[in-house]
C-alpha cells in the first residue's frame, strides 16, 4: 500500500467523524405563522411547522412577524424564539 494515501485516508476518516459528532447552536430567521395555546407556530429551517415558546420576556408577537429562532446544540426539542429581526422592532 501507498503510505501517503493511507495517512490521508485516516485523516479524512477522523475529520468526517468529528464533523458528524459536532454540536453547535443554530440560529436562523423565520416567520410566525399563527399563535396557539402552546406557543407560536413558526416554520423551521426545513420548512416544517413547529410550535415554540418565546424566550424574550415581556413581549407580544403577532402572526406574520419575522423572528430569530435558536436550536441550542442543534436540539430541536429546545427550539425557541430568541429575537426579533431588525426591520420588525417597534
Amino acid at each position: 500500500m501507498d503510505f501517503k494515501t493511507e495517512i490521508l485516508r485516516s485523516i479524512r476518516i477522523m475529520i468526517e467523524r468529528e464533523i458528524r459528532n459536532y454540536k453547535a447552536d443554530k440560529t436562523y430567521a423565520s416567520v410566525i405563522q399563527s399563535i396557539n395555546a402552546k406557543g407560536y407556530v413558526i416554520l423551521d429551517d426545513t420548512g416544517h411547522e413547529r410550535t415554540v415558546p418565546c424566550a424574550i420576556p415581556g413581549i407580544s408577537l403577532s402572526p406574520g412577524q419575522r423572528v430569530y429562532i435558536k436550536a441550542p446544540l442543534g436540539d430541536l426539542k429546545q427550539l425557541h424564539i430568541c429575537g426579533i429581526t431588525a426591520n420588525e422592532r417597534r
